[in-house]
């Protein structure tokens, strides 16, 4: 419903809630998202995991900075894990890398299947200097 209604009002509920069961986080962690491909963006009207991760920026007191970028556009919908990790390969390149240097971040998806796009997204983030690389999804999809 949040992700394909455009149902945005539910997005500071759900990080509310979230921020809620979070462990505590240093004040060096920097709160950022799994960016959606640019035509999901426009199909939708926003992207979903940018809400989510604002939303819990906010209720953590912690900054919201966008530190990835997506450049490619790889359909994932029931693709196996193999198939996933191929496709996402180098999909993700840091931006803004003098905020990524040491910091603890914290990585915020909508929906997690194989934990793929985490990955990848993870390992573009510690290549760019991050200390160490956290996530948060709210949804599992098996």
């Amino acid at each position: 419903m949040f992700k394909f209604e455009r149902t945005q009002a539910v997005a500071p509920i759900l990080a509310a809630l979230t921020g809620e069961s979070l462990p505590y986080l240093p004040e060096n962690t920097l709160i950022t998202h799994i960016p959606a491909a640019t035509s999901r963006v426009r199909d939708r009207g926003y992207d979903q995991a940018k809400l989510l991760a604002r939303y819990l920026a906010g209720s953590q007191g912690l900054p919201y900075v966008t530190v990835l970028a997506r450049s490619g556009q790889a359909r994932q919908v029931g693709s196996s894990r193999s198939v996933r990790l191929r496709q996402i390969e180098g999909v993700f390149r840091p931006v803004r890398g003098y905020l990524i240097k040491g910091a603890e971040v914290l990585l915020v998806d909508d929906v997690m299947t194989t934990g793929a796009t985490l990955e990848e997204a993870a390992r573009t983030l510690k290549k760019a200097g991050a200390k160490r690389v956290n996530a948060v999804v709210f949804a599992h999809k098996q």
